[in-house]
């Protein structure tokens, strides 16, 4: 092996290197010191540190020309995303001492925004926002510990254990975390992390699913032996961390690790009794399975419908049929997700929240008629009421709650105009399609990309081209009313007002003048009435058809 071919071997890691030969490694140059002497004590190597080749946030050059005196170390995330080859948008930094001086001193330099986070463990906040909005974090913290050692063996998992120090380029690895990180695993730093903090339970999910790493064995046990402790945690940081799983990649197959761990009954108690839970066809899944489907389904959906997705990037022809029936909504779909109800947590997210529970009162309304067919009466309205509770319990605004009760409580809509498109091969009418916008208004979006994704969770692999046409058909169809045509069958401007019927028609003011404003309204949508002049005449009639009296 040549010295290029050492070099490639050990970077990024500390060598002891004795007469020209590297002897032993490690992730710190004691570690690697220890591991010389193991095996040559009476020996004194050279400890020197191999370099690589890393991708680094531009801003840590930044820090490190304002702080050229300064101890301090870049860790944590943003360390293990240059073992990935990704730029961290957060950038944490740890010295050993006084971290809000060091944030405020970085602050002034960069003419950045500036927050003292923890007066107490004197963690301070800079906050950049770039050209193009887009917002950088950097926190400056003092070690969480005696020293950096420590602070780093008192972290979540070893691949988040790293240091990288500003000013030798070099990298500190004391759990041989960068291993981790080359074997795709996720592994505790000590066996009391998960009961330290039962969050990181979430957390390890979370990190397996989006770097598509695996949790090792011994960890898994740990977190099982942890899982009760959740209920310990605040509703805020069990929802923050359970809404970054729902908007990260593969939410399916996180919320399936949470509940074979036995996360549910500590975390969302309503969706343990989902599993096993039988269902009649066109249902090929329980509503367990099902539920995990949709999720996967819906991730597809948003995928293929998502700005600079192409064609190309599947051999699925459903999702091929996807992209070329609504596929010219992208820039409209991505407008919509762009109007979070709330700062801190997309509407991506509540989406894929929705959709696990949109099913959740189905094992309680379970029947079974005469014939051995299995029905869920009411279960969309009585599911509404129960997920909104659910995101009431996480502390989730007042207006996340009411989408979500909106979605559940109406997402069989979207199923009654499929199947008339389906067997009839009439599209819904301007009277149904007005009520469904009127009845869901924003969530009409969502309740018609949930649609898609559950239609192909119930059929799964026994669904046909021309039952999927159809159901596009509808989807095409909804989504042209509300994008294109709004003023037409969704929000018609009003003809008349309140004032103008009481006055003119010598009607007492109450509830009916309402209900004739909206009756009006729908009567424009279907196209009935276009003029006041033929709003006036509805009026009258619709007054006599509902015995309203005068003044």
């Amino acid at each position: 092996m040549d010295d290029k071919d050492t070099a490639s071997s050990y970077a990024g890691r500390w060598v002891a290197r004795l007469r020209g030969r590297i002897i032993a490694q490690g992730g710190t140059p004691e570690l690697a010191r220890r591991a010389a002497k193991s095996s040559r004590h009476k020996e004194n190597p050279e400890i020197i540190y191999m370099p690589a080749m890393f991708s680094l946030h531009p801003l840590v050059d930044k820090v490190r020309e304002i702080l050229p005196d300064e101890e301090i170390y870049l860790v944590g995330g943003a360390v293990r995303d240059m073992f990935l080859n990704r730029l961290s948008p957060d950038l944490d930094f740890a010295a050993p001492s006084d971290g809000i001086f060091l944030a405020r001193k970085v602050a002034n330099a960069l003419k950045a925004d500036f927050l003292a986070l923890d007066e107490e463990r004197g963690t301070g906040r800079v906050l950049m926002t770039q050209e193009d909005g887009a917002r950088i974090i950097l926190d400056f913290a003092t070690y969480r510990g005696v020293d950096l050692d420590a602070d780093l063996r008192g972290r979540d998992f070893t691949i988040n254990a790293l240091a990288f120090d500003l000013h030798s380029q070099s990298i500190l690895d004391p759990l041989e975390g960068g291993q981790d990180i080359r074997t795709r695993r996720i592994r505790a730093c000590s066996p009391a992390s998960f009961k330290d903090d039962p969050v990181r339970i979430l957390r390890a999910v979370r990190q397996a699913a989006a770097f598509g790493f695996r949790i090792e064995k011994e960890t898994r046990e740990l977190m099982k032996q942890a899982v009760s402790q959740i209920e310990r945690v605040s509703p805020e940081r069990q929802r923050d961390e359970l809404f970054r799983i729902l908007d990260g990649p593969k939410p399916d197959a996180a919320m399936r690790a949470l509940e074979m761990l036995g996360v549910f009954p500590h975390l969302l108690p309503e969706l343990s009794a989902m599993k096993g839970v039988e269902q009649s066809e066109p249902h090929v899944h329980d509503v367990w399975a099902h539920t995990l489907t949709v999720l996967q389904y819906l991730e597809n959906t948003l995928s293929a419908l998502a700005i600079g997705y192409s064609a190309d990037n599947t051999n699925d022809m459903f999702t091929g049929l996807l992209t070329l029936r609504i596929g010219r909504y992208r820039e409209q779909l991505a407008g919509h997700f762009s109007k979070a109800l709330n700062p801190e947590r997309s509407l991506r997210a509540l989406l894929f929240f929705t959709a696990l529970y949109h099913d959740v009162q189905k094992p309680e309304t379970k029947t079974i008629d005469e014939t051995g067919r299995i029905r869920f009466f009411d279960h969309d309205v009585l599911g509404a009421q129960v997920a909104a509770s659910r995101a009431e319990a996480l502390h989730l605004s007042n207006d996340e709650a009411d989408r979500v009760k909106t979605i559940v409580a109406n997402h069989m809509r979207f199923h009654f105009f499929t199947s008339r498109m389906e067997a009839e091969k009439k599209g819904p009418s301007r009277k149904a399609m007005y009520r469904f916008f009127r009845d869901s208004g924003e969530a009409s979006v969502d309740l018609i990309l949930l649609g898609l994704a559950d239609l192909r969770g119930t059929r799964a692999h026994a669904l046909t081209q021309s039952s999927w046409t159809a159901t596009l058909d509808v989807a095409r169809i909804l989504l042209e009313n509300y994008f294109e045509k709004p003023q037409e069958t969704i929000a018609p401007p009003r003809l008349l007002n309140g004032h103008e019927l009481m006055r003119d028609l010598d009607l007492e003011s109450g509830p009916a003048i309402g209900q004739l404003l909206e009756a009006i309204r729908e009567e424009q949508a279907i196209g009935k009435v276009e003029t006041r002049e033929q709003a006036f005449a509805f009026a009258r009639t619709w007054m006599l058809d509902n015995e309203v009296e005068h003044e």
